[in-house]
Formats: C-alpha cells, sequence, structure tokens
C-alpha cells in the first residue's frame, strides 16, 4: 500500500521534470562534421551503391572482409571514424565507404585491403571529412 501511494504521488512529477532533447543538427564537435547524413543516405539508395546489406555470404569473401576488418582495428594509428568505415566483399571485390580524417588514413586502409589475399580490386570510396 505504501509503495502504491508513493508511486502516486510521485507520477505527476516525472511529467514535469525538463527533457533536453539532443541536438544534432550541429553534429559532435570532436568529431568535427554533422551528425546529419540524410544526403549520404539518400545516395546510398541507389542500386550501384554498395552497402553491408549487399556483403556476400561467399566463404572467402566473408574471410576477405574478416581480414580487412581486422587489420583496420589493430591499427591503433587510426581515428574512431577509420575503424569504423564499411567495408564490403562480393566477387572477392572490396568496396570501401564512410569517413576518414584524413588522406592517410584513406591510404592505409585501401592498402591494408589490397594486401589481403584474394582481392581482385579495391573500390575506395572513402571520404575525408574536414577538420
Amino acid at each position: 500500500m505504501k509503495r502504491f501511494l508513493a508511486v502516486a504521488l510521485l507520477a505527476p512529477l516525472v511529467g514535469a521534470v525538463p527533457v533536453r532533447a539532443a541536438d544534432t543538427s550541429r553534429g559532435s564537435p570532436e568529431a568535427g562534421y554533422k551528425a546529419d547524413d540524410t544526403g549520404r543516405n539518400v545516395r546510398d539508395r541507389e542500386d550501384a551503391t554498395k552497402t553491408p546489406g549487399d556483403q556476400s555470404n561467399d566463404e572467402t569473401d566473408l574471410r576477405i572482409t574478416r581480414e580487412i576488418r581486422k587489420a583496420v582495428v589493430d591499427d591503433g594509428s587510426l581515428s574512431t571514424n577509420a575503424h569504423n568505415v564499411k567495408i564490403i566483399t562480393v566477387d572477392r571485390v572490396v568496396t570501401l565507404r564512410g569517413p576518414v580524417n584524413d588522406a592517410n588514413e584513406k591510404a592505409s586502409i585501401a592498402a591494408k585491403a589490397r594486401k589481403v589475399e584474394g582481392v581482385k580490386k579495391v573500390e575506395d570510396h572513402l571520404e575525408i571529412t574536414k577538420r
């Protein structure tokens, strides 16, 4: 009974607590770019644009993607952006997508992808973000 009374008395106060909505228009100051990816998302709906959903389930393609991801994540000199790039492999052709901080990261990731055994081609669509 006491619990019910406490809940009944506190319930109206829960709605009175101001909640500040997250402002995504400015993006994260640490990231240096806007959080709104609407333009990118519209572009990525095109059939010609590879997205993670296009990743092949072929064992060789999965191995290639796994090895590239491991090489990227194990490289402590790369930014969080670089660690989170999309790696999609279909018929041994690797597509790299997403933001990186600079040209060195872009080149480093593409080089790691080219080194993996079995890769026929690397399509580098990594984007350098402005800081």
